[in-house]
């Protein structure tokens, strides 16, 4: 845990978020700014800054990231219609929190590419 961040201030239950799953590994809420109807994002527990900073260890809750999109799509009724998972890694690509994060967005028409 870093005690600088933001996502591992919402996993102690430090900062608020509208968490809408969570288990030992994983915690997912919704975005505050969301890009769409349906916007979640999905953190594992274990704090890793980027993508980047993941290695072999990581490779069962990084799968686990994307098997509770795909729930969690289901659930909020977008698994048939359609729904669009990303992580960015670092300013570059759009990261702000330097907490290994999986947006999960749906419920309007998604255009490609995303830009």
């Amino acid at each position: 845990m870093s005690t600088d961040c933001l996502f591992c201030r919402i996993i102690d239950g430090d900062a608020p978020a509208e968490k809408v799953y969570e288990d030992d590994d994983v915690i997912a809420f919704r975005d505050i700014f969301p890009a769409a109807p349906t916007h979640c994002l999905i953190i594992p527990r274990k704090h890793i800054n980027t993508l980047n900073d993941a290695d072999e260890s990581d490779t069962q809750v990084l799968g686990k990231l994307m098997l509770t999109a795909s729930r969690l799509a289901k659930e909020a009724g977008i698994g048939e219609s359609g729904y669009r998972v990303a992580m960015n890694c670092n300013r570059g690509a759009g990261q702000s929190v330097f907490h290994i994060h999986l947006h999960l967005l749906g419920g309007r028409q998604m255009k490609w590419p995303p830009g």
